[in-house]
């Protein structure tokens, strides 16, 4: 799940990226945004109607992936 509430920051499972920030380039973002691992969700790619954006690489996102699963 993606949010533009910033109050969800502030949590290790939790990925904030900034309009002007790095992570930003062709992510498809229009605001400051927190990317939330801790809510997970899974989709069958025939629901995925088109693709607004994306992070770069992993965008950050290992170590919050790993507090969120455990691992």
């Amino acid at each position: 799940m993606i949010a533009s509430n910033m109050a969800c920051a502030g949590h290790p499972s939790r990925v904030v990226v900034r309009v002007a920030g790095e992570r930003r380039n062709g992510s498809g973002l229009l605001m400051d945004s927190v990317i939330m691992t801790d809510n997970l969700a899974t989709v069958h790619y025939a629901e995925i109607d088109r693709v607004i954006g994306a992070l770069p690489e992993t965008g950050g996102l290992d170590a919050p992936l790993r507090t969120t699963l455990a691992l």
